[in-house]
């Protein structure tokens, strides 16, 4: 920890140096972006743009999660589907999020559900891939010792399938929400009147207030920083642990 917060030091004091060699008017000092930043929390507007764009990813990320989870376990453990799913998926995944932005505001309005939808396209493939690769990886000698041992399937997929693959779902799962966090940003740069990309935008038109600009970007990222330290926990849970211990 203390070698990344000296590297944040540092970062910052170059910044704040080279700010003030170049007597920039437009790109604002550390001291500055922290007075703009305090503007916005004090009247509340900050608070209302963090939570509007949580809830976008917290409504899209979950239903993601919901549907990628059993279709990927589905998709791993039965071959049939997974050669019939398996082709569109990898069709569908490469497409970059930003481009259903149109198809998102067309079928879905300006409101809400358009990032929503946005968040849950780009998020459910990655966990869809990781769930059925988990999957695929386990060591089949294993389940072979347990068909052996008369294991019904069902049994077998409760008690070995899923805990064998739970790492990998927690992975897919931080794929996932780094992925929703950077779509619900560039979706409310375009269609939205509430959020951090909202924010962001907003700043910059209505007087070129680039500190706030650059405020928004740190507090995106922070925010993505603790997301994925809340995912992260996940894997100390006992039933996953032996995937991590060294």
């Amino acid at each position: 920890m203390a070698p990344a917060l000296a590297v944040i030091a540092l970062l910052i004091a170059v910044w704040w140096f080279v700010v003030a060699l170049t007597e920039s008017a437009i790109f604002p000092t550390p001291a500055q972006l922290l007075s703009g930043a305090w503007e916005l929390a004090k009247d509340g507007t900050l608070c209302d743009h963090v939570g509007a764009s949580l809830f976008r990813v917290g409504a899209g990320f979950g239903l993601a999660l919901v549907v990628a989870i059993p279709l990927g376990l589905w998709m791993g453990w039965v071959g049939g589907a997974f050669r019939t799913l398996n082709p569109i998926f990898q069709m569908l995944r490469p497409i970059s999020p930003i481009a259903w932005i149109p198809l998102a505001i067309l079928w879905f309005g300006v409101g809400d559900v358009s990032p929503i939808f946005l968040i849950f396209i780009s998020s459910v493939f990655p966990m869809i891939v990781q769930t059925t690769s988990g999957v695929h990886t386990i060591e089949r000698r294993y389940l072979r010792a347990a068909a052996n041992f008369g294991v019904s399937r069902a049994v077998l997929f409760r008690r070995v399938v899923i805990p064998a693959v739970l790492p990998e779902i927690i992975v897919g799962m931080r794929i996932g929400i780094g992925v929703a966090w950077l779509v619900v940003v560039a979706a409310e740069m375009i269609a939205l009147r509430s959020g951090l990309g909202y924010l962001i935008m907003d700043s910059r038109n209505a007087g070129n207030r680039y500190d706030l600009v650059i405020a928004s970007m740190i507090i995106i990222g922070i925010i993505g920083l603790l997301l994925d330290g809340i995912a992260r926990l996940l894997e100390r849970l006992k039933t996953v642990r032996w995937r991590y211990v060294r």
